[in-house]
């Protein structure tokens, strides 16, 4: 049975996954922006070996501990090829279906942008998906973050590619809680917008500033929300609640 263990930052609330094939075998770490302590202790408790961290994208809170890991187990730290000019330490650029081993565990990289211009996924045995930061448990990444990518491809990375896996497969996403693929094609409010379940709020508001119309506002994972907006200039994006004042207000 793999083995599954995961730290996250208490302000970040960002993710680090850490996945073996099995007792005295081999694991991959995904993003290293938790606590590394208690997954040094799994690897140790476990007796594994760890041969990668694998970065879903460059953003501090999943890359802080990219140098501690490789000066204490000689890991190969791997990222995306299109943001390798954001990394400072990459040892493999990854690519689009790109596949690596790790003992008994096999890795593919699926590429998907928006988040980030150049943010991957990670298949892990078919079974298990780290989805970074373009979908989370009731919500999606924004659009607006530096080194960002556009509102239509992560709504077609998440719509075409992340939630064509299995119902089944479990999703490790880059901040708070586990999910699935079944439960977010049912029960995600961005999702069901896209497919027609949910109507739009479609209210006038202030977004970042600008004039906007609030077509989706859900929870978040921090406890806030997060908003599809839609700008005068029609361009469309993914934004934090926060910086989200409505019109009417």
């Amino acid at each position: 049975m793999v083995i599954l263990e995961r730290t996250m930052h208490p302000g970040w609330l960002s993710n680090s996954w850490l996945i073996g094939d099995h007792d005295g075998g081999h694991a991959v770490l995904i993003d290293s922006g938790g606590p590394m302590e208690p997954l040094v202790a799994a690897i140790e408790a476990h007796r594994l070996t760890l041969t990668h961290v694998l970065c879903t994208h460059h953003h501090p809170d999943h890359v802080a501990h990219n140098a501690d890991w490789k000066a204490t187990t000689g890991c190969a730290i791997c990222g995306g090829r299109l943001e390798r000019d954001l990394f400072r330490d990459l040892d493999v650029e990854l690519e689009d279906g790109q596949e690596l081993r790790s003992g008994d565990l096999r890795v593919r990289v699926v590429f998907t942008p928006g988040h980030t211009k150049g943010q991957v996924a990670f298949s892990i045995d078919d079974t298990l998906l780290a989805t970074g930061d373009t979908l989370f448990r009731g919500s999606i990444g924004g659009t607006r973050g530096n080194g960002h990518g556009t509102y239509e491809q992560i709504r077609q990375s998440i719509l075409d590619t992340l939630l064509r896996f299995p119902k089944e497969t479990r999703i490790l996403p880059g901040h708070c809680d586990m999910t699935s693929v079944g439960r977010e094609l049912e029960e995600n409010p961005f999702v069901r917008f896209w497919t027609g379940r949910e109507p739009s709020t479609d209210t006038p508001c202030l977004a970042l500033g600008q004039p906007a119309r609030m077509l989706v506002r859900a929870r978040d994972y921090d406890g806030g929300t997060k908003c599809l907006v839609r700008f005068d200039d029609g361009t469309t994006d993914v934004v934090p609640g926060s910086r989200v004042v409505s019109a009417e207000a």
